[in-house]
């Protein structure tokens, strides 16, 4: 099951975070990132699957070392549609947010000041969906199929948050 298939059954469950309001929050702020940069919807959706590819790095990360309490406890803390340095901070070292910034820049043509300036709202953007599959009661409790799907390392490696963006914005467009 995809990533987004495990979103849309995260806003299918009362039981989990995940809501419509969420989704559409989500795609707004994408759409408020690409009229700020004056870059296309799909460049912030590649600049954001770039970002998650390392979000799910260093959440893997965390999750070998601490668990996967740890983990989630890093989603529930970051996760929004608001600009957060410390989400930034948190995940990635200054050397890792620099090599984010470069390797966007060459696949979006982007410049990279621009992407270093974006980090701050794409981690928590990418948190954001992540904390969908939290449990409603107790989100620190519980498994999180959408976390557990996006950290599932023996799975195919095709979780793209771009795809997940791209798909959530046509649902939310129906």
């Amino acid at each position: 099951m995809g990533l987004f298939d495990q979103i849309l059954g995260a806003v299918a469950n009362p039981n989990l975070q995940g809501n419509l309001g969420q989704l559409g929050g989500i795609v707004n702020t994408v759409q408020q990132m690409s009229d700020r940069t004056g870059a296309d919807p799909s460049t912030i959706q590649s600049v954001l699957s770039i970002v998650g590819s390392q979000v799910r790095s260093a959440l893997q990360q965390k999750q070998a070392t601490d668990g996967n309490q740890a983990a989630q406890t890093l989603v529930n803390q970051y996760a929004g549609t608001s600009p957060n340095p410390q989400a930034v901070n948190s995940l990635f070292s200054p050397q890792i947010q620099q090599q984010v910034a470069q390797v966007a820049a060459q696949r979006t043509g982007l410049d990279a000041g621009i992407v270093q300036q974006l980090l701050p709202l794409a981690v928590p953007l990418v948190l954001n969906f992540l904390q969908s599959g939290a449990n409603a009661q107790n989100p620190q409790g519980g498994g999180n199929p959408v976390l557990n799907s996006f950290l599932d390392a023996d799975g195919d490696g095709d979780v793209d948050i771009a795809d997940a963006i791209q798909m959530a914005s046509r649902y939310m467009s129906r």
